[in-house]
């Protein structure tokens, strides 16, 4: 079975504080932020949204893009979360019931 990696990324609300990461599974990273498992960012800001995402068939693809995200200006990223996601929905739940809105590269 071949792996899927992801490259995500979080929102606190519309226009609020951003949180980039990757995983190998997105739905229970998410879950994993959404129930405050971790100590850390996104526990502190209260970032769980789930408002855009990428998949990967390549660990080091996912990951050069995570890292390539994290030093894109804030508007840059915005207009990234827009163009997907004008609403800024939290995609969490469409991917856990099977129907996507997105999948990027």
């Amino acid at each position: 079975m071949e792996k899927t990696f992801y490259v995500y990324i979080l929102a606190s609300r519309r226009n609020g504080t951003l949180y980039i990461g990757v995983t190998s599974d997105l739905i229970k990273r998410i879950w994993e932020h959404k129930k405050k498992l971790t100590e850390g960012f996104t526990e502190k800001y209260e970032v769980d949204k789930l408002v855009y995402y990428e998949q990967f068939r390549d660990a080091e693809c996912a990951i050069g893009r995570e890292k390539r995200l994290k030093k894109y200006n804030r508007k840059w990223k915005l207009d990234l979360i827009e163009k997907s996601n004008p609403d800024w929905k939290d995609l969490y739940e469409k991917l856990i019931t099977g129907f996507p809105d997105q999948v990027g590269e």
